[in-house]
């Protein structure tokens, strides 16, 4: 029989970030979050998102022992603002068994009766800076620290539960020796040309951040028309300034102005944290932050985490 209890303690709080630790324990491939980042993550006093949203936390206990977790969220910006009456629901693990997955949701579904609300959405965050999707192919391939990874069983069970796709994402790979610059270089300086475009580079992160929050507000008019997207709050520009930009090389944030020195696009890249992560297993101390560190100076890999361009400048060869 499945119990499923409603989690409010740090302590609580911390079985449920650390229970995929359980079921992934001998897989290659998924990258563990870093706990105490996690847990804060849903502390209501430390992420401004809970100033908009509302979450809920569940376990699924059976004979005693951990086996599924799943957070039921209401992004309430999303339900009066853009009249999306629509339930999430992230953070959602189990074990392959299908009266835990059962139970699990049936919970986020019943708060979603509760509040009125037409249907439910996940795997998702609270905003679009949160990962999302669940993982239908590439079992084989090392996860990054900004996806969720899965287990294959997982799909039977959204399709048993009576889940359908609704949008799909497509991560690649690339080997940069296969890369020819000239075709860029060359598109690039005719671009800069006839729009009066120039690039900007930092070397500092102290440089980045006067241009931080009108980052965010290129990001929120970027994606404006995503079905799922809700907009970065000021508070949250605030929150997401703390925990990324320090992971972020200055040289691998790119920002494109016009002749007012106005943001009209940028590209954010990332080293690849994953094996690192995969080394200090959840843990900063005493030496994960080290590894951090080395990856972030030392990585041959890099993530290409999030591109923004204005609306208007989409079809001009910007990304040249």
């Amino acid at each position: 029989m499945v119990t499923v209890k409603e989690i409010h303690s740090k302590k609580d709080l911390k079985t449920f970030v650390k229970f995929p630790f359980k079921i992934y324990s001998n897989s290659p491939y998924w990258v563990p979050p870093i706990i105490n980042q996690e847990v804060k993550t849903f502390d209501k006093t430390e992420n401004p998102i809970f100033q908009n949203a509302e979450a809920r936390f569940f376990l699924a206990y059976k004979n005693d022992t951990v086996v599924g977790r799943i957070a039921a969220i209401i992004n309430w910006l999303e339900v009066n603002e853009q009249k999306q009456k629509k339930m999430r629901f992230g953070w959602f693990d189990f074990i392959d068994d299908f009266s835990v997955s059962e139970a699990l949701l049936s919970k986020v579904e019943a708060i979603g009766k509760e509040n009125n609300l037409d249907y439910c959405e996940g795997p998702v965050g609270f905003s679009n800076l949160d990962k999302v999707g669940v993982l239908t192919k590439g079992y084989d391939k090392l996860s990054t620290m900004i996806t969720w990874y899965n287990h294959p069983y997982y799909i039977k069970h959204y399709e048993n539960l009576g889940y359908k796709k609704e949008k799909e994402y497509v991560e690649g790979h690339f080997d940069m020796r296969n890369v020819n610059p000239e075709t860029f270089n060359k598109a690039q300086r005719l671009i800069k040309k006839r729009y009066q475009l120039k690039a900007k580079n930092f070397s500092s992160t102290k440089e980045i951040m006067p241009y931080a929050d009108r980052m965010f507000d290129l990001f929120n008019k970027t994606y404006s028309e995503l079905s799922s997207f809700v907009a970065i709050t000021d508070a949250q520009k605030e929150y997401f300034k703390e925990k990324f930009i320090s992971f972020i090389n200055p040289e691998y944030i790119k920002f494109v102005t016009d002749k007012d020195d106005n943001i009209i696009a940028f590209a954010i890249v990332m080293p690849s944290f994953a094996k690192a992560l995969q080394k200090i297993k959840g843990k900063l101390l005493p030496f994960g932050f080290l590894e951090l560190l080395k990856a972030k100076k030392h990585s041959k890999s890099v993530v290409f985490y999030l591109i923004g361009i204005l609306p208007e400048y989409q079809n001009k060869g910007v990304t040249a």
